[in-house]
């Protein structure tokens, strides 16, 4: 599986997360999806609710990382325990 890149912001309210498309062909046509989730509840103890996602190209997508560290956001590790099926 391919490692995802979260974000949170200062308010710790709303995550971003940054994972390769893996159907992207390596130095042709290179995609991220950006998702972005609200924080319900205790962060931490609940996965957020994931409220869209944007398919962006890989340079778009590292851009949009850097503003968003220049503007508070913070990285963070993925916190949520998986659940079983």
């Amino acid at each position: 599986m391919t490692k995802s890149h979260w974000l949170i912001n200062s308010n710790r309210t709303e995550v971003k997360r940054f994972i390769k498309n893996e159907k992207s062909i390596d130095g042709v046509f290179e995609y991220m999806f950006v998702d972005t989730g609200k924080i319900i509840g205790v962060f931490g103890k609940e996965p957020p609710i994931m409220t869209t996602t944007v398919s962006v190209d890989i340079d778009l997508a590292r851009e949009i990382y850097k503003r968003l560290l220049s503007h508070g956001w913070k990285t963070i590790e993925e916190v949520w325990i998986k659940k079983d099926s």
